[in-house]
């Protein structure tokens, strides 16, 4: 039986954040997440408050219902230059959500390695290429190894501190400041704080978004 996957948008560029900033990348966006409805009512009683994305709906470049793997790959194909042997990131929302071992395999059937950006708190499924899992809040992390850990900084919550992380499986470890959307000193205070932890902690690496500082996408 196939299934029928809800795309917020799928589009071309580079990779803003993390261990790969800078490479280009098709980005997948799947609708939803488990962690807020993504409305402005429902933010403030939302387990991760702070999110940045608009992921409701399939209303985006690229975006709609996709009814099965096959469809979805050759859309996300059709946005690399050459449509094959390109890179896609599947995010969100929370892709882990829907992203499923059959999307996989259309998209390694297509040369694509496959990366997720995902909260972690669903496992991810088999054959994908590099997993990133960003934390957010008291959500209880179970995709416990990957390749990186992006933790957003500072979090108030007890189980969001980056010491309760250092002894995942994962290869890098960064840290991204905290944007407080619309208030660009706090922001600021973010990132000074981001650096100086990372200073005293050199295990961690900061990690800047990229694509906001040049006015990508």
């Amino acid at each position: 039986m196939s299934k029928r996957y809800s795309v917020k948008e799928i589009f071309y560029t580079l990779q803003g954040e993390g261990a790969r900033a800078g490479r280009a990348a098709v980005f997948l966006r799947f609708a939803g997440c488990n962690l807020w409805s993504g409305l402005e009512r429902d933010r403030a009683a939302a387990v991760c408050r702070f999110c940045d994305t608009d992921f409701v709906g399939m209303d985006g470049e690229g975006g709609g219902r996709f009814e099965d793997a096959d469809a979805l790959a050759d859309a996300v194909a059709a946005k690399w230059p050459g449509g094959e042997g390109g890179y896609v990131v599947c995010t969100g929302g929370e892709p882990t959500l829907q992203l499923d071992a059959a999307l996989v395999s259309e998209l390694h059937a297509r040369e694509f390695e496959v990366a997720i950006e995902t909260n972690g708190t669903i496992p991810v499924t088999d054959g994908v290429d590099w997993i990133c899992v960003s934390p957010k809040g008291s959500a209880k992390v179970v995709q416990t190894c990957g390749h990186e850990l992006k933790l957003v900084y500072p979090q108030i919550e007890a189980d969001a501190q980056p010491d309760r992380f250092e002894s995942l499986d994962f290869r890098h470890f960064i840290l991204q400041p905290l944007e407080v959307l619309g208030d660009e000193e706090a922001s600021h205070r973010n990132v000074e704080a981001t650096a100086r932890y990372c200073l005293a902690h050199p295990y961690w690496r900061l990690g800047l978004q990229t694509h906001k500082i040049v006015g990508l996408a």
